[in-house]
């Protein structure tokens, strides 16, 4: 007869492996659920600026301040198994040297959490939802229509005339006229168990998933910097720039 230990390790070994196959299944789940994800990307404003783009920056060099729109959407990358999205938008333009690959530089970023990432189900919600009354008291006051803000489902991003969060610089130290700019958004799926996901390009798919629809700027030109005197920070975003420069792009 078996002794209590060798019990205790069967059931625990039995345990594991059914959590094992049921995460492997989880996993697996995901890939009959659709993904069509798009997103709409247009520059607003750019401006070329010589000076230390950080406090702690040891000399004095030229980096671009990118102001842009941007409206995505990425809901159905979030399913039972997506814990948090993180989605970012990079500047990217080809590399001095022509062997290189092209450079490319993140300009703003944010993380973007599920609803059961947000409200998580513990015991002590569960218990707090069984002992708060379900009627609520009529000392509450109802907030006005006014002050309801609207929350969009997770995976809708709406950005108008947007500020970088970083300031784009480049190893030589210079940005002023580097032509052939584009801005692209990316992501990254963290779910709950599982494999991370990447972005895939546009006339990419695989499965039921296809790659993002849209996702880019149009190509434009960084200004060039305009010389007023010596030891002075000079901003290149007013003034009529170049066609190839244009900041301010129609967006519908």
């Amino acid at each position: 007869m078996h002794s209590a230990l060798v019990r205790i390790q069967n059931v625990f070994g039995f345990f594991t492996t059914v959590a094992f196959c049921t995460a492997i299944a989880i996993a697996l789940s995901v890939t009959v659920i659709p993904q069509v994800p798009s997103a709409s990307l247009a520059l607003r404003n750019v401006q070329v600026v010589k000076g230390r783009p950080h406090y702690h920056s040891p000399k004095k060099e030229e980096y671009a301040h990118i102001k842009f729109d941007l409206d995505a959407d990425l809901t159905s990358l979030f399913n039972w198994n997506t814990k948090q999205l993180f989605v970012w938008v990079t500047a990217k333009y080809p590399s001095r040297v022509a062997s290189e690959p092209p450079s490319q530089a993140i300009i703003w970023d944010a993380i973007i959490s599920s609803e059961g990432q947000k409200k998580p189900s513990t015991p002590f919600t569960l218990y707090s939802y069984l002992t708060t009354p379900t009627k609520p008291s009529l000392k509450a006051r109802r907030p006005s229509k006014s002050k309801q803000a609207v929350e969009l489902p997770p995976g809708l991003v709406r950005l108008k005339n947007s500020k970088p969060k970083y300031q784009i610089t480049d190893i030589s130290g210079q940005l002023s006229g580097t032509s052939n700019v584009t801005l692209e958004v990316g992501w990254n799926v963290q779910p709950w168990v599982g494999a991370l996901t990447w972005t895939m390009a546009e006339e990419s798919s695989w499965a039921r998933w296809r790659g993002i629809k849209g996702g880019a700027s149009e190509a434009f030109d960084m200004p060039s910097l305009k010389v007023k005197g010596v030891n002075q920070e000079v901003v290149k975003g007013s003034g009529k720039p170049e066609k190839a420069a244009e900041a301010s792009p129609i967006v519908k």
